[in-house]
């Protein structure tokens, strides 16, 4: 059986996640207390008391979304054996969960990247003032119908497709009113839903070309190394080992189009009939299942899973 990691995105946040996990396993305790003195404290506290508004905010709910799937894996390693090099094909990670994914195969140093991926939250919450971007997710309509909608939604404004979810789930991004025209040029054309995202910026499109610039700079000063497996990047749907070309495609990433419905074609494709979402929540696993006929979607986020897992294997 070949068997892929992905590591989810912004959203699968939640109060209290992490706990338990620190509390069963002095490898998760370690993985947190590490984030901690990097970003010099606070973190876990916020992961595991709250407040939800706090821990919501973009610039803490990607290090913490990381630092829990980072967690995740060191007890996966410390308490099943797993080894990424003999037991892992892929990694893969949907938009922030590309920098845990990089992270659990070594290309990033823990500090480092939870330094990166708080930077890049503040950087995509600067890169566009409150209230003049949107996200809009269209349900029921193909990939290319949703890319048709968008182009015909933009009017000289931007408006673009941002995650390619599958199973018929694409999000858009852009200016608010380009947006919000997306919006019933969508159910116009036939989409089974089309509504606005409570989100707190337009991710993944032009208006963030700000902080890509950010992150460009970032990815300059921190060692990239070669991870143990190949990374499939969002914004190629394939392949990428080379640290130079990750830079380049995290860069690309932060205005690109998340491309997951085609990630988890291209791995299913090559043999991966298991895909273990390791971190907080259930989106993945859940997406894997609509878009791979026949593969396996299993969220790995507990230490009652933790134990699932192990008796899977052994």
């Amino acid at each position: 059986m070949s068997i892929a990691l992905v590591f989810p995105g912004q959203g699968s946040q939640a109060v209290g996640m992490g706990k338990a996990l620190a509390d069963a396993f002095p490898a998760a305790k370690a993985v947190f207390d590490e984030a901690d003195e990097a970003l010099g404290g606070g973190l876990s506290s916020l992961m595991w008391d709250g407040p939800a508004e706090s821990l919501t905010l973009t610039e803490n709910a990607q290090p913490a979304l990381l630092t829990m799937s980072v967690a995740v894996l060191r007890v996966l390693q410390a308490e099943a054996g797993i080894d990424l090099k003999k037991d892992v094909a892929f990694v893969a990670g949907h938009s922030l969960g590309e920098y845990s994914a990089l992270t659990a195969a070594g290309a990033f140093s823990l500090p480092d990247a939870v330094r990166l991926v708080r930077l890049r939250g503040q950087s995509m919450q600067k890169a566009v003032p409150v209230g003049v971007g949107a996200m809009a997710a269209l349900l029921g309509l193909e990939y290319e119908q949703a890319v048709a909608v968008a182009d015909e939604a933009a009017q000289g404004q931007v408006c673009q497709a941002a995650n390619d979810n599958g199973g018929g789930q694409v999000v858009v991004s852009g200016d608010k009113a380009a947006v919000e025209r997306a919006v019933e040029i969508a159910k116009a054309k036939g989409a089974k839903r089309a509504m606005l995202l409570q989100v707190s910026a337009p991710f993944h499109c032009a208006l963030m070309k700000p902080a890509a610039d950010v992150m460009a700079d970032a990815l300059t000063k921190i060692t990239v190394n070669a991870p143990a497996v190949p990374l499939i990047a969002n914004v190629v749907a394939g392949p990428i080992t080379d640290p130079a070309e990750i830079r380049k495609r995290l860069v690309e990433q932060v205005t690109g189009t998340v491309r997951w419905r085609e990630c988890v074609a291209y791995m299913a494709g090559q043999g991966v009939t298991a895909f273990y979402e390791i971190g907080a929540g259930k989106v993945l696993s859940g997406l894997v299942k609509r878009i791979a006929d026949g593969a396996a979607g299993t969220a790995i986020g507990t230490p009652a899973d933790i134990e699932t897992f192990k008796a899977g294997r052994g």
